[in-house]
């Protein structure tokens, strides 16, 4: 959507009719703010197709953008991308001069995969086209994808040829200079500066993409220990968090604790980086130990029900966000879906509400019985023994944490995202619990 609103004439190819017959209506297969916005002001720059199809050819700039979803060994399955490569090559023809750009989060190497499939298929055709072969990660996050490609910190290309730096800074010339008109709907963030190239062969690329999402994770995992070590002592993370997150070497991003992360990045590339490293005999201990202190969060929460219910069989909890993060309605790795399943193990009933999440939740946790979905977060707090927040939606700070307290049957709020001001659940007659504090 980015790069059509800034000019450029983009055809999008996904095997999902489905997908495509909404994004063909102007309708968005995902809740991503903005995204129907642009689909609907650049309508004439865009194309959706179900097959990789003569158009390909005619095509500048290539991106291959498809999943790389885990397999059993944690290893990335690549075999979407080979076969995207393979499709595309035989559409190319002869004479004509390419650039083909992985921007899914691959394993070391893949790039250099991809050229030789390139080379083989179009040698076994006799195509006498010229391919270069590029590594642009991506780095938009769920929830402002569209911010973080109009206005990126950074744009990293890993090439071996030349030309093909040339075609990605050209593709990204107005992005880099900020020459386009910026939608109403995304303004540039105040104080925005111009974003640099960072140009480097195709494995750093590959690996800055994973080394910058294990970082990240690591970082909510480290301060979730450090939650930990508050709760014994008798500190507040919160303020921890604020002191630390003050020295420019730290900095305040990603210092939240809470139930830790989920989604469909931050789980997946750790997990591949642990098995690339085991590839070559490699130990990454810290890697590991930000897996192990993240899904821990998910049981700390159980133990915190546990301490204030006791037994958890015949509870009635109730479940504020269901999403892995605020703004999105990706329910993948979710922690609330984690904790959800640990309660009905335990025998407990569960309430739950998300903004946007629902259907993806409901389909995700499919028909059980125990599990009731509410569109209103006060109908579902109605009768409830606790309530967890998993979520840290912004609707969630506004809620009258008075009529709470009126309508559920225990007193129990276990805040999992510590977005609730403690001293006013407590005026408000609720059992604060936080994390951390």
């Amino acid at each position: 959507m980015a790069l059509a609103h800034v000019g450029h004439e983009v055809q999008f190819v996904d095997l999902d009719t489905a997908k495509i017959e909404m994004l063909r209506s102007g309708r968005s297969p995902i809740h991503e703010p903005g995204v129907e916005d642009l689909l609907k002001i650049n309508a004439h720059r865009l194309g959706f197709f179900e097959k990789i199809g003569e158009f390909v050819a005619e095509a500048d700039i290539i991106l291959i953008a498809v999943g790389t979803p885990p397999k059993a060994n944690g290893k990335a399955e690549t075999r979407f991308i080979e076969e995207a490569v393979i499709e595309v090559a035989k559409q190319l023809k002869d004479g004509a001069v390419y650039t083909l750009v992985v921007k899914s989060t691959v394993p070391i190497g893949t790039n250099r995969r991809v050229a030789e499939l390139i080379g083989r298929t179009l040698r076994n055709q006799n195509t006498n086209a010229e391919v270069f072969v590029a590594s642009n990660p991506e780095f938009l996050r769920e929830g402002s994808a569209l911010k973080d490609a109009f206005f990126p910190d950074r744009i990293i290309v890993g090439a071996e040829d030349p030309a093909a730096v040339d075609a990605l800074q050209r593709l990204y010339r107005p992005f880099l200079e900020q020459t386009f008109d910026v939608p109403a709907s995304i303004p540039r963030p105040e104080g925005f500066m111009l974003p640099p190239l960072i140009t480097t062969d195709p494995t750093s690329a590959e690996v800055i993409k994973y080394a910058a999402n294990a970082f990240l994770a690591l970082k909510i995992s480290f301060i979730n220990e450090i939650a930990g070590l508050c709760e014994k002592v008798g500190a507040d993370v919160v303020e921890v968090s604020r002191g630390i997150g003050l020295d420019p070497r730290i900095g305040p991003g990603f210092l939240n604790a809470g139930l830790g992360w989920g989604g469909s990045c931050f789980p997946k590339d750790t997990l591949a980086l642990l098995a690339m490293g085991s590839e070559f005999g490699y130990e990454m201990p810290i890697v590991e130990a930000s897996r192990v202190v993240n899904f821990k969060q998910r049981a700390c929460i159980i133990k915190k029900l546990q301490h204030e219910l006791k037994a958890l069989r015949g509870r009635t909890v109730g479940v504020l966000g269901l999403a892995f993060k605020p703004g999105t309605d990706d329910v993948r790795e979710a922690p609330a879906l984690d904790v959800i399943r640990r309660l009905l193990d335990l025998g407990a009933h569960v309430r739950v509400h998300d903004p946007i999440a629902l259907d993806n939740a409901h389909k995700a946790l499919g028909d059980d019985p125990e599990i009731e979905y509410f569109n209103d977060p006060y109908k579902m707090a109605e009768g409830a023994d606790a309530i967890v927040l998993a979520t840290e939606w912004p609707m969630y700070k506004d809620l009258s944490l008075g009529r709470f307290s009126e309508i559920m049957r225990g007193r129990v709020f276990i805040d999992g995202r510590n977005v609730i001001d403690p001293g006013e659940a407590k005026a408000a007659g609720l059992q604060y619990v936080g994390v951390g504090r």
